[in-house]
């Protein structure tokens, strides 16, 4: 039997069959254990879970045998096991729609990663072929797993569209990222893939004006200039050079490292070990750390030296936001929305082509960076300070796996901040710089 729960919770059977499986709190329980499939759930987080929002029944724990009850006589007994204190459901994850959709984009992504284009687009369309409607709709606690859930779709779709370009279907494709930029102007991937179609499509007139559109959009908005990419393809626009290779998202865990946008650096780095490794033993403790220091101390370098060195920690990546830039503190959110990468990138509703248009990019970057376990680096806060502790706040209570070093030259305030200060460096350590 396998499961469903990006869309309406559904069981199939070996036939294909759909199996009915009751009323809403019913299909809430077999949502909760399908994400789980195979390990056992205790009691209390399935009665959080299904209950989410309202009060529990008084006699919680028979209200949930009830439940159990109903979904047993749907599925068979035998799918549903009593363990220890909990339910499991009898499935691998493979079993589980959810799952495989995650295994499939991250195939996916590789192959396009790796120069296979036509093999990326077949498990890519295996892979959003799997999508009803909105992921987790049964769960009354969707946010945090849904949104993780829905930029992974997301991801897919882009990596589907680079390779309907690296195949030569720029005709076809190029409506759908029109629309898709339409909706989502700053989201700089997506933008990249359309110049690109426009240009693989005799249209290099319109592919300059299309960038000419985003980097105006940038600027206005967010007080930046396109990224490194774009300006490489706007160069090749203008000398007539064939259009550089789409933009790829990472490849699957394992075959590359975490995503990020940390520089490379262009030089070694000289002392500070004390600092860096009291710097990281703080982000193991703590959610929230600001390394505090005057202007010029290198609380960015060492900052991002730090990050660099513990980015194992951070599986979805360490992402650094420049504040320094930003001179409206309410263009924080914003800024930082583009600094991961999530610019206006968000897919919901019923429909699988519904566009989120909602311009609150407080709640995008909350959506984005809720359910992944990522370090994200305030710096410069000091000229924003009183935004930069809002923004803080509100995203390590809405997201549980993420942890911010800031940098600043004054602390932002919030609850369970971690401060370390910076002094200056060591006279030996000053005299080898000069040196």
């Amino acid at each position: 039997m396998r499961y469903s729960v990006l869309g309406p919770a559904l069981a199939h059977a070996s036939d294909g069959t759909d199996v009915a499986v009751g009323g809403p709190r019913v299909r809430a329980l077999l949502t909760v254990l399908a994400l789980r499939a195979g390990r056992p759930v205790p009691v209390r987080d399935l009665v959080d879970e299904v209950w989410y929002g309202d009060e529990p029944p008084a006699d919680a724990v028979a209200a949930l045998q009830a439940l159990v009850g109903r979904l047993r006589r749907a599925l068979g007994r035998d799918r549903v096991v009593s363990t220890e204190g909990g339910y499991r459901l009898d499935a691998r994850p493979e079993d589980v729609d959810a799952h495989r959709f995650e295994r499939l984009a991250a195939e996916g992504a590789a192959a396009l990663a790796a120069g296979d284009a036509g093999r990326a687009a077949v498990l890519l369309d295996e892979a959003l072929g799997l999508w009803r409607g909105p992921a987790l709709a049964d769960l009354p606690d969707r946010a945090a797993e849904a949104a993780r859930l829905e930029a992974r779709r997301l991801d897919a779709r882009r990596a589907r569209l680079g390779a309907a370009l690296a195949l030569g279907d720029a005709p076809a494709v190029l409506p759908e990222l029109t629309a898709l930029c339409e909706a989502h102007p700053l989201d700089e991937l997506l933008q990249a893939l359309r110049i690109r179609a426009l240009r693989d499509t005799g249209r290099a007139a319109e592919a300059l004006v299309a960038y000419e559109a985003v980097r105006r959009s940038l600027a206005d908005r967010l007080g930046t200039d396109p990224s490194p990419a774009l300006r490489a393809l706007h160069a090749e626009l203008l000398a007539g050079e064939p259009a550089a290779a789409a933009p790829r998202p990472a490849p699957a865990p394992g075959n590359a490292p975490a995503p990020g946008n940390l520089r490379a650096r262009l030089t070694s780095f000289v002392g500070r070990e004390e600092e860096i490794a009291a710097l990281r033993e703080d982000l193991r403790a703590a959610r929230l750390v600001t390394l505090l220091g005057p202007g010029g101390a290198g609380k960015t370098r060492l900052s991002q030296e730090a990050a660099e060195r513990g980015a194992g920690a951070w599986p979805d990546g360490v992402w650094i936001a420049e504040l320094a830039p930003v001179t409206a503190p309410e263009a924080v959110p914003e800024a930082v929305l583009a600094a991961v990468g999530a610019r206006e990138t968000v897919l919901r509703g019923a429909g699988a082509e519904e566009l989120r248009t909602g311009n609150d990019p407080l709640a995008r970057l909350v959506e984005h960076c809720a359910g992944r376990r990522m370090l994200l680096l305030l710096d410069n806060c000091e000229h924003v300070v009183g935004a930069a502790a809002e923004l803080a706040e509100a995203l390590l209570a809405r997201c549980p796996e993420l942890r911010i070093l800031a940098t600043s030259r004054e602390p932002l305030g919030v609850p369970g901040e971690v401060v370390r200060p910076l002094g200056p460096l060591p006279v030996g350590v000053a005299l080898r710089l000069l040196g």
